[in-house]
């Protein structure tokens, strides 16, 4: 019988540091080496963000910064998505995504949520009811459209 994953919400200040080393390496892994970007990940904003975790047999395989609103942007927003590429194939995004929105809900009371999607995942969020509210944009050289949903 196939395990599901285990799903929590922390603030910075709560992770354990082997959270917190975790998930900078799961960033890092797919935003830095994967996607072959060199940016500044470590943005001095993680201390404002609560922090979605989706473990895994005891590994974190699904992660999200949630911010309130006016943290990042206007609206309460959705950053740092990824999941593991070893378990891609388990469909986890979406269930990663809901996660995301019931905890923006929940946490912060709203429904406005605003997003900075890359560009080749729109159909994507747009399941999740997001809707393209820019052109597109070059963030660290990737295609990207800001996305809102809940307007």
């Amino acid at each position: 019988m196939a395990k599901n994953i285990e799903w929590q919400i922390k603030r910075f200040n709560t992770l354990s540091l082997q959270e917190l080393y975790s998930l900078l390496s799961l960033r890092s892994h797919v935003f830095i080496v994967e996607q072959n970007c060199v940016y500044q990940d470590i943005d001095s904003k993680d201390e404002k963000a609560l922090h979605l975790l989706g473990k895994f047999e005891g590994q974190i395989v699904a992660y999200a910064r949630l911010f309130n609103a006016g943290d990042y942007f206007e609206n309460a927003s959705i950053g740092r998505v990824v999941i593991h590429p070893e378990y891609r194939d388990k469909k986890w995004g979406h269930q990663l995504m809901q996660q995301a929105i019931a905890g923006i809900e929940s946490y912060f009371n709203t429904k406005q949520i605003t997003i900075s999607a890359q560009l080749y995942l729109k159909k994507f969020y747009e399941t999740h009811d997001f809707v393209q509210t820019s052109e597109m944009y070059l963030e660290d050289d990737i295609p990207h459209i800001e996305m809102k949903r809940g307007n």
